[in-house]
């Protein structure tokens, strides 16, 4: 059913649930697992004095899906991993098209209301933007 399945990840608290999920999806289907981590430009102009940001946070993104690649493999998942400069929602919704992307797999904090519209949603909009269907995993189980 699935042939490419897209893990976006920000390598933050709960991410080894996520990934469990989509790892075992991409074993059921024998399917090749996407794992992408983005680096949101759109926090700071990229300048000078904010590269060193921005490859700090490429520095912790790369180990982020570099252990769930390695996570995957040992699992039997064909996994190629991948990280991309920009911003968040966008660059998942355009590496799931230019990929053939079956499914998407992706975290969600579970906020609403207030939090949800102050801080935007990742997993929101690409769940209302995305072509392939989207299975969003809650970051911590409910009550937690």
């Amino acid at each position: 059913m699935y042939d490419n399945i897209l893990l976006p990840t920000d390598g933050s608290d709960g991410t080894d649930r996520i990934a469990a999920h989509a790892i075992h999806i991409a074993r059921q289907n024998d399917a090749t697992l996407h794992i992408l981590h983005v680096v949101d430009t759109s926090v700071l102009p990229l300048d000078a004095h904010s590269q060193s940001f921005y490859d700090q946070m490429e520095a912790a993104g790369r180990s982020s899906v570099v252990e769930i690649r390695d996570r995957a493999i040992d699992a039997g998942v064909h996994a190629v991993d991948s990280l991309h400069r920009g911003t968040p929602y966008r660059t998942i919704l355009d590496y799931a098209e230019e990929n053939d992307i079956d499914l998407i797999v992706l975290g969600t904090h579970g906020r609403g209301g207030v939090r949800r519209a102050l801080l935007g949603s990742v997993a929101e909009r690409v769940v209302r933007l995305s072509e392939a269907p989207v299975l969003t995993v809650r970051t911590l189980p409910l009550g937690e």
